[in-house]
């Protein structure tokens, strides 16, 4: 199961899976990009897909679909919490309450509300492997980037929590945290100002959907005594939150 799977590291993702035979469960909250999302991914890997249209901010919406789910889906060997954004780039004076209420909605309460309604359905077949999508950000505040970092640094301690939680229950929990990543993230954080989006990756080659993709199934490939409990992906023109090699 794949939340935010329209676009970027979560459509990347689904691909990536599709690929080795896995069958999907992939949500989001436009439902045409959805459908054709899962259309293709039948088509071309010729494997079962099924798509849920709802948004992560919405426990009600989230646990109505996740109980929808045929029986034989409930049986969800991976979850991969993507779905997550960031909005705007102000000082904490200045900051749009809306939008603070959006990151932590979506990025802290929508994981979570995702998770307590899989993790159960995990525990009942005693296996699984909850994958959370964090960020450098989680680890490294920059500039500006107050309350996207803060809920970044709330993914980084929930994954850890969670694995104190699930480790008695045979659950492998793994968070990939990546840096600069060319998506549609740039494009939502700046609402739509596609320029100044595409600024931010000005100078260097980011990371693109597919190289996070890699490293989230890689971190499913361990033999079931292993378990990767973080990694950092960077672009190599990155060192960290502030300083790149821009040419």
């Amino acid at each position: 199961m794949i939340t935010g799977a329209t676009s970027g590291i979560g459509q990347s993702t689904a691909e990536r899976f599709a690929k080795n035979g896995y069958d999907l469960i992939i949500t989001g909250r436009r439902k045409q990009k959805l459908t054709d999302l899962a259309n293709s991914l039948k088509a071309e890997y010729e494997t079962d897909v099924i798509s849920l249209n709802f948004d992560v901010r919405n426990r009600a919406s989230v646990d109505k679909h996740i109980d929808s789910l045929p029986e034989k889906w409930k049986k969800i060997d991976v979850l991969v919490n993507n779905a997550g954004l960031a909005l705007g780039l102000s000082t904490i004076d200045e900051g749009d309450i809306d939008d603070w209420d959006s990151m932590i909605d979506t990025n802290v309460k929508g994981l979570l509300s995702v998770s307590r309604k899989v993790i159960p359905l995990m525990v009942a077949i005693g296996k699984g492997h909850v994958i959370n999508i964090g960020s450098i950000a989680g680890k490294e505040t920059y500039l500006n980037g107050n309350v996207y970092c803060a809920t970044k640094s709330a993914v980084d301690t929930i994954t850890k929590a969670m694995r104190i939680d699930l480790v008695s229950k045979g659950i492998r929990v793994t968070q990939i945290l990546p840096g600069a990543v060319e998506t549609e993230f740039s494009v939502v954080r700046f609402k739509g100002d596609s320029i100044r989006a595409k600024n931010v990756y000005s100078g260097y080659r980011p990371l693109d959907g597919n190289d996070v993709a890699e490293v989230i199934f890689y971190s499913t490939t361990m033999p079931d005594h292993v378990n990767i409990n973080e990694l950092i992906i960077m672009p190599t023109a990155q060192a960290n939150t502030v300083h790149f090699n821009k040419k």
